[in-house]
């Protein structure tokens, strides 16, 4: 691979982790408010507005993972959790900072919507680490047994195991630790990991068709990774 291209690779993959960080420190800020879905009448999903950009993280994940390897992968993922974690100090330094008379959010609404609890909040940054972690190590794990083929395989077992380590333990915490009632607890884990479910398989077709633009772009072949540094 020519310089050039390898320029261009290193762009597309910076591209990939500035979504992959803006949509986790998003689903940070905005997960207190929660919504239904019922698409078709078929299942009523009681969720929060926070996994909404979920599913693209681990997109995200998947196609560095497949075009970049792991280890790029995991450095996205440590990147992440750092800006969450600076995301939360700079809320908490603003939830501490006291409103004027004429501004338009007083304290009592800033702390309600942004008032996290910092225990919380990291319970929830190592939850979703732990999962994400995992998917990477079982997306690798499938990648190597199936030599590169079979991408729906691997993209589909690690995005449900990992989903199912996340969900479960996020939602635990959080009752845990009084930010959500336990009467929502079994409702958001089932609606929880089957919307990631459902989004995981529908994500498949779009994985497929982006690693086939990088294969034919920078003359792939089946399984094999770009080596940026």
């Amino acid at each position: 691979m020519n310089n050039k291209l390898k320029s261009e690779a290193l762009t597309i993959y910076l591209i990939l982790a500035s979504m992959f960080i803006a949509a986790l420190v998003a689903s940070n800020l905005i997960f207190q408010k929660f919504f239904y879905w019922n698409p078709f009448g078929w299942f009523r999903f009681e969720l929060s507005v926070g996994i909404l950009p979920y599913p693209i993280t681990f997109l995200i994940t998947d196609i560095i993972s497949e075009i970049y390897g792991r280890k790029k992968a995991n450095q996205v993922v440590v990147a992440g959790i750092f800006a969450s974690f600076f995301s939360m100090l700079i809320v908490l330094v603003a939830n501490f900072t006291p409103a004027i008379d004429g501004s338009p959010i007083n304290n009592e609404i800033f702390t309600k919507v942004f008032g996290l609890s910092p225990i919380a909040v990291l319970a929830s940054m190592l939850a979703y680490l732990f999962a994400q972690f995992i998917d990477i190590k079982i997306f690798h794990f499938w990648k190597r047994k199936t030599n590169g083929k079979h991408l729906w395989l691997r993209n589909n077992f690690s995005t449900f195991s990992s989903q199912l380590v996340d969900t479960l333990t996020v939602v635990t915490l959080l009752c845990i630790f009084k930010v959500i009632p336990w009467s929502l607890f079994y409702t958001l884990i089932i609606s929880g990991f089957l919307f990631k479910i459902l989004i995981a398989l529908l994500d498949t077709p779009i994985l497929y068709f982006i690693v086939y633009l990088f294969r034919s772009r920078f003359n792939l072949k089946e399984g094999e990774e770009i080596k940026i540094h």
